[in-house]
């Protein structure tokens, strides 16, 4: 049966079908209650995927507000309420007297965790503020990262946990670009978003570092679509917000956002 699950997915993902497959079993079959670490939006599919399948257990994905991108998942049996069991998420708010805090980006704040042995699925949205930054983490880390959380990249800081209540969202800023191309592939579309020769943008395509709405994508022939999230490894992320026609000569014309 594990077989016919698998035809669905990419390789790579097959790991994490097992391991989600094995939640669910355990909580129709053996009436335990799961909590996951943190998914991303892909892995979130695939569970849902997969617990749709089986009518004895139930799930519920919470990253600690409406739209959070990275979420927990609680699986339990069918019979209990899974609104009711916890979601495990802390903020952890990070600040400092420092004024370079405000130059400090998603990846320094997110590298800092990193670097104390912390594992990117225990740490959920960073939303950055000039004055800091709110983490959504794993409740279980929250008090370690609060003791030794002292530094972003050299810069001196101070933290606090928070309740859930008191977190400070901030919406993704996006660099719009429009042009125009010959047709809806892949490696045409990220060569004009990254400013990268087609020849070279192929190469990690290929070599399974590009994310197509979060799931590997190694042929540079996909066609893209309205909505699709890209990112390539090194490279960051990109979404395409508008197909917006043909020109008279026959290109398709364009409108993506980075993210900045």
């Amino acid at each position: 049966m594990r077989n016919d699950l698998y035809v669905h997915f990419h390789p790579d993902e097959r790991a994490f079908v097992d391991r989600a497959a094995e939640w669910i079993d355990r909580a129709a079959n053996r009436h335990e209650v799961r909590r996951t670490d943190f998914l991303d939006p892909r892995q979130s599919f695939i569970l849902t995927t997969l617990a749709n399948r089986e009518p004895d257990a139930l799930f519920r994905l919470d990253g600690g507000y409406p739209d959070a991108e990275r979420r927990r998942a609680i699986i339990a049996p069918a019979y209990r309420d899974v609104e009711d069991e916890p979601a495990g998420i802390a903020v952890l708010s990070v600040r400092s007297a420092d004024q370079s805090l405000s130059r400090l980006d998603h990846g320094d704040y997110l590298g800092a965790m990193l670097g104390l042995g912390i594992k990117r699925d225990r740490i959920g949205d960073i939303h950055v503020h000039p004055d800091g930054a709110h983490f959504l983490v794993a409740e279980e880390i929250a008090d370690y990262l609060n003791i030794n959380l002292r530094q972003v990249h050299r810069v001196h800081v101070l933290t606090d946990i928070l309740p859930i209540g008191q977190l400070r969202t901030v919406k993704p800023e996006l660099e719009e670009m429009s042009f125009t191309v010959a047709s809806l592939r892949l490696d045409g579309i990220c060569s004009d978003v990254y400013r990268i020769s087609r020849t070279k943008i192929v190469e990690p395509i290929r070599a399974g570092r590009c994310r197509v709405n979060w799931k590997a994508e190694e042929d540079p022939s996909t066609p893209l679509k309205e909505g699709d999230v890209v990112s390539i490894q090194g490279l960051g992320r990109f979404k395409m917000l508008a197909v917006e026609g043909v020109t008279k000569k026959g290109r398709i014309r364009v409108r993506v956002g980075k993210f900045i």
